[in-house]
């Protein structure tokens, strides 16, 4: 196998790449094969070019062709190989969850024939969407169906972002992108530097993985919200209580997300260590997807061959917090992410085109300890107070609080704020009520770092909307080496116990306890 690199400029890349490999390397079409490895996009000095990682495979003169395309010889790469299982539980294990999470932990459960139960209190998809779409047209919340939960997780309905900034040297990561592409999402993920699907893509992707976890005797209960859990003398599990009855089961995996606060306290309660840990809040900016173009690309006839900019940004505040932007969504809308009555959430989405007129992102702060004050669940007491006084200087019916960025940086107001996205309407009010002194001085801090870096982020025309909450969970389930609650038989999972941060991390970690449980089950076989 050859390895090389290649670059194009965006009017070379419309051109098919067969064409110029067999310039490069001296044979026709045809006779090669290649693989894209990666693909990324160089805009520095608005010299703007695409450079590609190209595996060439041919049937001779291998060390030639590799010295006239200047490309190195390299060993085929190893592939991600799940531990196949011997021994056959004597109850099924549940699956808690249908996010990234439990659906690559049923996945990899139903492949090995353990036939995973999985309950999940949302819908499934087609039923679901019906229901944000209806919430997002002023209908009304319904807390068990929304864009929290519901078959596919918070995540389906997102950006999709695929990139993750954990190390995987196993290739689980790579494991998940081929399963995703496998179920519909497109090829291109496997390659791209910084992959992404889009929502309306997601469903039909999840609802592929769901029918094949199912043709392998896996059962999906939707509508079927976890209460309870039930011990034996030992502490150990012995079976859950659900809204719709009990299951006999000694595997619990746990991926019920992170705004499910109740599971929290339900395992707190039979004893489950849990613990504090760092999250942050903030607010949607929205700027023209044209401004963040042109200052991340330049002017020019490019920027017609090149998709929507994104950007990717943190401040260090001298009020020691650090401010970032998450979950940027090139081409995308401002959404409500509400999934209880009276507290309201944003969060951002984009379709697979990312065509939307606007840019947004959250920012958010670091929220510190002297924030929130002490107690287990002292950070989840401090989302809900935001959410309600979100929700209640909004107008109290899912309006959101928001405004122009010139008013919050206390310049004056630009002469017509940007259209915003969010679907509900935004009411134009005081969203730095929201926040403590400290944290609106961070925020202002950073947005003057951010004009420097990005021309036109700083406009005064552009609109904040408030409250971006539910980034991450403000407490971690701890587990030990074997994934395990000191509750044997609970594998805490996901972002919502604490262990991810989006799409790929929370799908790894479900591979990971999976072949963990399936080790585990091998083990006692040979005892």
């Amino acid at each position: 196998m050859i390895r090389l690199t290649l670059e194009r400029t965006p009017k070379e890349d419309i051109i098919p790449l067969e064409g110029k490999l067999a310039d490069i390397i001296g044979l026709p079409i045809g006779g090669f094969d290649y693989e894209i490895r990666k693909k990324s996009l160089d805009a520095r000095k608005n010299r703007v070019k695409f450079v590609y990682t190209i595996d060439l495979f041919v049937q001779r003169n291998e060390e030639k062709i590799a010295r006239k395309c200047g490309g190195s010889i390299m060993k085929a790469e190893e592939e991600y190989s799940f531990p196949a299982s011997v021994f056959m539980p004597e109850n099924r294990p549940v699956v808690a969850g249908f996010g990234p999470a439990g659906i690559f932990v049923a996945l990899m459960l139903a492949r090995n024939g353990l036939k995973p139960i999985v309950i999940e209190r949302g819908k499934e998809g087609i039923e679901r969407k019906k229901d944000v779409d209806t919430f997002f047209c002023g209908g009304k919340l319904d807390p068990e169906s929304n864009i929290q939960y519901g078959e596919g997780g918070a995540g389906a309905f997102s950006d999709g972002k695929l990139n993750t900034l954990i190390k995987d040297k196993s290739f689980r990561g790579r494991l998940v992108l081929k399963e995703l592409v496998r179920s519909g999402a497109p090829k291109e993920i496997l390659y791209i530097s910084k992959p992404h699907v889009g929502t309306d893509l997601l469903r039909d992707v999840v609802k592929n993985l769901r029918e094949e976890i199912i043709s392998l005797g896996g059962e999906i209960l939707f509508q079927t919200k976890l209460l309870d859990i039930k011990t034996d003398k030992n502490g150990n599990l012995e079976g859950v209580v659900t809204a719709n009855g009990e299951i006999k089961t000694d595997t619990l995996f746990l991926a019920t997300g992170q705004s499910a606060r109740e599971i929290a306290e339900m395992l707190y309660k039979h004893g489950a260590e849990l613990e504090r840990k760092p999250f942050s809040v903030g607010f949607r900016v929205e700027h023209p997807q044209s401004v963040i173009n042109a200052s991340q690309y330049g002017e020019g006839d490019h920027l017609r061959f090149l998709p929507p900019a994104e950007y990717k940004l943190f401040k260090h505040c001298n009020t020691g917090r650090t401010v970032y932007s998450f979950c940027m969504c090139p081409g995308g809308v401002v959404v409500a992410a509400a999934s209880e009555q009276e507290r309201l959430v944003t969060n951002g989405m984009s379709y697979h085109s990312r065509d939307g007129r606007n840019a947004n992102s959250a920012i958010l702060c670091e929220i510190l300890d002297s924030d929130i004050g002490e107690g287990l669940f002292a950070g989840y007491d401090y989302r809900e107070k935001l959410e309600r006084f979100a929700f209640e200087i909004g107008g109290n019916d899912f309006t959101a609080p928001a405004m122009t960025l010139g008013e919050y940086l206390g310049n004056k107001k630009g002469s017509e704020p940007i259209e915003t996205t969010y679907p509900r309407g935004v009411k134009y009010c005081d969203i730095s009520k929201l926040f403590s002194k400290e944290i609106n001085d961070s925020f202002r801090e950073a947005f003057a770092d951010f004009g420097r870096k990005i021309k036109g982020f700083d406009d005064e025309n552009a609109v904040i909307t408030a409250v971006e909450s539910r980034t991450s969970s403000p407490i971690r389930i701890k587990r030990f080496d074997d994934r395990q609650s000191n509750i044997k038989g609970i594998y805490p999972l996901g972002e919502g116990a604490g262990y991810a941060g989006g799409i790929i991390s929370a799908a790894i970690d479900g591979v990971r306890s999976a072949e963990e449980y399936v080790l585990s089950l091998n083990n006692y076989n040979k005892k």
